[in-house]
């Protein structure tokens, strides 16, 4: 009997869940993935969790469904992302989706934006500030802390998405050929605003799709002030970068010009 990660309807999706000390939450997110799509397949990346994670999620993958890479040590979560979207390309995926395991992000919600890219879009942000997108259980604090590094993304980026650092998403495996990942170099949650910025810099079609992000409620948020810093550093230097490159072509359209 053909396993379903072999069968050409599981090929359609895998989803990815990177995971450090998430053993009491992960159980909960794989079934509900599982419940919804049962087509969909699972890889876990989990960076040797000293809680035992890695030892729970082999015992998920009994579910042929369900498979595991563990890596030695806490490499963050843009490196994880990045080896499962080389192994979603190397099995032959057309969608690859990035969803946190902590419960944050509601696994019904995946068939909306699955259904986004199956109706053409390259890339699908499930996204917290637009109309229908909600959070619930953060406090204001960090409500403004999320609004502002939003709106610091943006405007240094020239962007024109709402919700650069949102990682709830789907991807069309065709984009993701043409974005050099092994050259991305943000290894934590900037690799969310990497990714999404890059592929908009490509042309890529993208649909942004309200969500409602939940407060985990069990487990530690693996937030800290490194992270926040990786992110805030990238940004600004990307802006830089991206407004030297302006200056640049507007130096050579002057050259170009023939004078009057």
């Amino acid at each position: 009997m053909t396993s379903p990660e072999r069968s050409p309807a599981a090929r359609e999706l895998l989803v990815i869940l990177p995971t450090y000390n998430e053993r009491a939450t992960l159980p909960a997110t794989v079934a509900g993935i599982l419940a919804h799509l049962p087509t969909a397949n699972i890889l876990i990346i989990d960076d040797g969790s000293p809680d035992g994670t890695g030892r729970l999620a082999a015992e998920l993958a009994v579910d042929p469904r369900v498979t595991v890479r563990h890596r030695d040590g806490k490499q963050g979560l843009g490196t994880a992302y990045a080896l499962g979207f080389r192994i979603a390309r190397e099995r032959g995926y057309r969608f690859v989706a990035e969803m946190d395991s902590d419960g944050s992000h509601l696994p019904a919600e995946l068939l909306k934006l699955l259904a986004a890219a199956r109706g053409g879009a390259g890339l699908v942000i499930g996204t917290r500030w637009i109309r229908g997108g909600r959070i619930v259980n953060w406090p204001w604090a960090r409500r403004a802390i999320s609004r502002t590094g939003t709106a610091v993304a943006r405007t240094a980026l020239r962007s024109r998405l709402h919700d650069l650092t949102s990682g709830f998403r789907v991807l069309d495996t065709a984009w993701l050929e043409r974005l050099d990942v092994d050259r991305l170099d943000s290894q934590g949650y900037a690799f969310q605003v990497e990714t999404a910025w890059a592929l908009e810099r490509l042309g890529c079609p993208i649909r942004e799709v309200p969500i409602t992000f939940v407060e985990r409620t069990a487990g530690t948020s693996k937030m800290s002030p490194a992270i926040v810093g990786e992110a805030l550093r990238n940004v600004l230097r990307w802006g830089w970068r991206l407004r030297a490159e302006e200056r640049r072509a507007r130096r050579a359209r002057r050259t170009e010009t023939p004078n009057a």
